[in-house]
């Protein structure tokens, strides 16, 4: 009996290898985004070889702000209107040779950042022209019925209007609440709501920073890390700034599957005003730890100039994208003190 189970097992382990064998074995053929045709055998993750459709500049976006269409209620209220559209079906190249498909709030990720000062009027007209449900839940302080989470706006055309008076002072993020809501945020439908004191705070050279992750192969581990979603992208095109200048940074961590995420920089400290709604700073340091969703203001300046980094200080995070450059030049409006580098 036990010579027939063994002649059996056997048979079938001849019969299984070939198979196996011809599965590894078989290439499979395709076009690269740059017209290279690559043969392989091991797994394709995305079967999608295309240029990408959607043009992201991360130059553009870091000090690009949406102030709305302004209009004046008849109580002398500032009215400021925006439109918001969601997609769910583009792909966006965010890697060389790395597709992934992104579900945008007009057309990016992140979404547009919107600038109010508190006390206006927020006037957003949300479309949905994606094939899922989708909302916007903003944090901030508003009616129920403007919370994006009970208010599913269904796909292909869906329309909604979220109205409420902008507040409190600070730096939010709004993003998609539809569940899994895991899914709709790691894959970009999130974006950032600043609200401006009506005193305003100082001048100063401002930009905004999304800490965000990529999970391409889905197994809810994140592959690349990034500061507004293109790995590398600042250490390769360092970002300009003077020396002696104000440096306004509103950053927001959006990065899904971390319970932590951080942003160190070198050669300098920064103020730091948790979520902005503070106008003194709570410390003075050059590192801040962040979980999902958590946010904040940097000011600092440079004094002297020359290139320094700002990454994750999770060293995984930053071999992985997380990582950029300041590149500071000397100001010519203002008098910088000249140093002698190698003396």
């Amino acid at each position: 009996m036990i010579l027939v189970i063994f002649v059996i097992f056997g048979i079938s382990i001849i019969m299984i290898f070939p198979a196996i064998s011809e599965a590894q074995s078989e290439q499979k053929t395709f076009v690269t985004h740059s017209g290279a045709v690559v043969k392989t055998s091991g797994e394709v993750l995305d079967p999608l070889y295309t240029v990408s459709s959607v043009e992201f500049d991360p130059d553009e976006y870091l000090r690009n702000f949406e102030y709305g269409r302004l209009s004046v209620s008849e109580t002398g209220q500032t009215i400021r209107d925006y439109t918001i559209i969601a997609e769910d079906d583009k792909i966006q190249e965010i890697s060389p040779g790395i597709f992934y498909n992104v579900w945008t709030f007009n057309g990016t990720v992140p979404g547009p950042t919107i600038r109010a000062t508190e006390g206006d009027l927020v006037r957003v007209h949300f479309i949905n022209n994606g094939s899922k449900e989708h909302t916007i839940h903003f944090h901030g302080i508003h009616p129920a019925g403007m919370d994006g989470v009970f208010e599913p706006v269904g796909g292909n055309g869906g329309q909604f209007i979220y109205e409420f008076e902008a507040g409190p002072v600070g730096v939010h993020p709004y993003h998609c609440h539809v569940m899994p809501l895991e899914e709709h945020i790691v894959h970009g439908l999130y974006g950032v709501f600043i609200v401006d004191p009506k005193e305003k705070r100082s001048p100063a050279d401002e930009m905004v920073m999304v800490l965000n992750g990529l999970d391409t192969d889905f197994d809810t581990e994140n592959n690349f890390y990034a500061v507004n979603t293109i790995p590398f992208y600042y250490q390769h095109h360092p970002i300009q700034i003077n020396t002696n200048e104000l440096i306004r940074v509103y950053v927001v961590n959006m990065v899904e599957f971390d319970p932590i995420n951080n942003l160190h920089l070198h050669g300098n400290l920064y103020k730091y005003y948790p979520t902005g709604t503070d106008l003194v700073p709570s410390f003075y340091t050059d590192m801040i730890t962040l979980s999902q969703t958590e946010r904040g203001i940097m000011e600092f300046e440079y004094e002297y100039p020359g290139k320094y980094l700002f990454h994750a200080h999770k060293v995984e995070f930053s071999e992985k994208g997380w990582v950029g450059i300041f590149l500071v030049k000397d100001n010519p409006d203002k008098n910088s003190q000249k140093v002698e580098y190698g003396t």
